[in-house]
């Protein structure tokens, strides 16, 4: 491919067995660096038959556990040991990683709002263009790796998409079953240019999930994401020989309703009335927001619009109309497989 294309191009070889590190190179001109590129790193670590899993993290540049777990898992990973294929894209949008923050400082792009993209739009949606089109098409596994980056905070938790196709469903959780953890949020398909929504069903099994965030870097978070991972390719049969260690009684949830959602209703600074993993009721006081500037003018008290488990909370105090403080998961029935 030209690389004088708007689209990215590679120079690791998606078919070839062994272990490559290389890059994504979207070109990229500025007055700096007029044929510059921007080096996305990716990794491709294939040996003998077996399934391909995609693993992504870095989707928004301010969630690490996913970007931490993954660079480890690149590091360690030999061939050798591999039945099939890992595709690894650690930091997907780099520019965006570099930083430190949710959206790309080039174009302002949320990438898990951009698919499915565009070749010759701007750069994010580049990015999301070959994700698409190029990495998904090969995946019987995708995996989306987030957390609240900056702004939230969550009790961790493995999601999965289900779209209605009896053995897709039943594919996919058992493998969310696999990964493991405490909690589950099943997810329907979504058209709203996230990530997922360019997956390529019923072929390809769809997981992602939000694993702790408040812009830091947790250690019992980031260990759970390599254990799921490890656990995921062991179930898979991309690791033989190693079994899955998953001694969790997992917790299926969604968080679909609007009314899960608790949002600022002005300036000021958030308190908050309850613990992330509390379980509150609907009309209960989920915190209160001052007028700093105004210490005179009393706090405005925020409530639960519906009964649930707090599993997300704002981790930023000072807060604007229509920020999200909190959202709630609810109990669905245990899926059948």
């Amino acid at each position: 491919m030209s690389v004088y294309q708007t689209s990215l191009y590679t120079d690791v070889d998606f078919d070839r067995r062994g272990k490559q590190i290389g890059r994504l190179k979207m070109p990229h001109s500025v007055t700096r660096s007029a044929y510059g590129v921007i080096p996305i790193p990716i990794a491709v670590i294939a040996n003998g038959d077996g399934p391909t899993l995609i693993l992504m993290a870095g989707n928004h540049g301010d969630e690490y556990e996913g970007q931490i777990a993954l660079g480890r898992l690149i590091r360690d990973l030999e061939p050798e040991a591999v039945q099939g294929r890992v595709i690894i894209l650690p930091s997907a949008n780099l520019p965006a990683a570099r930083h430190g923050v949710r959206v790309s400082p080039l174009d302002g792009g949320n990438l898990n709002r951009m698919f499915p993209g565009d070749p010759e739009g701007s750069p994010t949606r580049q990015i999301a263009h070959y994700i698409g089109t190029v990495l998904m098409p090969m995946a019987d596994v995708f995996v989306d790796l987030h957390s609240g980056g900056a702004s939230l905070d969550y009790i961790p938790f493995v999601a999965v998409t289900l779209c209605g196709d009896a053995q897709h469903d039943s594919r996919a959780l058992a493998a969310t079953k696999a990964f493991g953890g405490r909690y589950a949020q099943v997810w329907a398909p979504s058209t709203s240019g996230v990530a997922e929504s360019s997956v390529p069903r019923p072929q390809c099994i769809s997981l992602g999930g939000e694993f702790g965030g408040g812009g830091v870097v947790d250690i019992d978070h980031t260990a759970y994401v390599e254990r799921g991972v490890r656990n995921l390719m062991a179930h898979l049969g991309i690791l033989p020989g190693v079994e899955v260690q998953n001694d969790d009684s997992m917790r299926w949830m969604t968080s679909a309703s609007e009314d899960l959602y608790t949002f600022a209703p002005d300036y000021g600074v958030f308190a908050p009335a309850c613990r992330l993993g509390d379980t509150v009721s609907k009309g209960q006081l989920a915190g209160e927001v001052h007028a700093i500037e105004h210490p005179e003018r009393p706090a405005i008290p925020v409530f639960f619009s519906a009964p649930g488990l707090l599993i997300c909370l704002r981790a930023i105090g000072r807060v604007e109309p229509g920020d999200c403080l909190a959202h709630l998961a609810i109990d669905i029935d245990d899926p059948v497989i």
